[in-house]
């Protein structure tokens, strides 16, 4: 598939690629779509302790992926998906207040789903997202066709 172009952001992403082959994120035309996140610290890969900070965390390193895959961030996405091990109205609550400040001007498609385990050990949370960046992927494919001239 050579017309897709895949990444992963430095340290962690790199890391979950080389260890579990699959990338962060991937262009698909005007689309960026974003493997889940965790809590994790981005470049240590250490899952934070408390709940709460490993949602910010979360948040964080979805911010991160887009823009290591050439999109502006959380303003372009327009679906978010995420998997929680911890179902309480706290838990949720505090997600949604993430939603609310990383996307202060418009609200998202948004799944939740309860699950029993996650990929990572010790991880409760994982949020996958969906962009789109009309104007990211002309630079794009702008870059890919001097790349092969």
């Amino acid at each position: 598939m050579s017309t897709l172009q895949y990444y992963a952001y430095p340290n962690q992403g790199v890391r979950l690629r080389e260890k579990s082959s699959y990338s962060q994120a991937v262009r698909v035309g005007d689309r960026i779509e974003c493997a889940g996140q965790g809590g994790w610290d981005s470049t240590s890969g250490e899952m934070k302790k408390e709940l709460y900070d490993e949602i910010d965390q979360a948040f964080e390193n979805v911010d991160r992926n887009l823009k290591d895959a050439g999109g502006k961030g959380w303003s372009q996405v327009f679906r978010v998906n995420s998997y929680h091990t911890d179902m309480s109205d706290e838990a949720l609550h505090y997600t949604v207040k993430n939603l609310k400040k990383w996307m202060p001007d418009h609200q998202p498609l948004f799944t939740c789903v309860g699950v029993t385990k996650l990929g990572i050990e010790g991880m409760r949370i994982e949020i996958e997202v969906s962009a789109y960046d009309e104007e990211g992927a002309e630079v794009s494919r702008k870059a890919r066709a001097e790349k092969k001239q």
